[in-house]
């Protein structure tokens, strides 16, 4: 069974986003086994300067990488990322599952973004729209586009 992996900074602070989530990861277990990592956000003060932030996307960077699984399908989700439609994300993901890598890694950063320690790591940079989304949104739709790759995969009904 496929392996995702999902490596967040942040904890999801409002019920609503988490309960979203954890309805996605039930639709997802019987297709995937679903890991998901918080890592804690480095602390910055307010209107920080380039080089404080710079700093601590290093230091989310270093905690990143000590997470990410060997021979993982890197996936960070970044603005300069590609964006795709779900039948072609889809088959991105499954060319990467046929490509003998052990896991599908997704990586959402901090409020600041990520380092490009990470972004340097990709496999795929893939960005969900030029639009701006509350930072926690991103995870809802990230498991969402997870969950309708693989139902387009198998064939169901849902992305119909």
């Amino acid at each position: 069974m496929l392996k995702i992996d999902i490596i967040t900074l942040g904890n999801l602070s409002e019920p609503h986003w988490k309960a979203a989530c954890d309805e996605y990861k039930k639709r997802l277990s019987g297709m995937a086994v679903v890991t998901e990592t918080q890592l804690k956000e480095e602390k910055l003060k307010n209107d920080p300067s380039r080089g404080e932030i710079e700093k601590a996307l290093d230091a989310e960077a270093v905690r990143i990488m000590e997470k990410i699984p060997k021979k993982a399908y890197v996936v960070p989700m970044c603005i300069e990322g590609k964006q795709f439609s779900s039948e072609a994300l889809a088959a991105k993901l499954d060319g990467a599952m046929l490509s003998g890598k052990s896991s599908i890694c997704f990586i959402i950063g901090s409020s600041h973004g990520l380092s490009p320690k990470i972004k340097a790591l990709a496999d795929l940079k893939l960005s969900m729209s030029e639009l701006t989304f509350p930072h926690q949104l991103a995870r809802v739709m990230l498991y969402e586009t997870v969950y309708r790759c693989m139902n387009i995969l198998s064939g169901g009904k849902y992305h119909k």
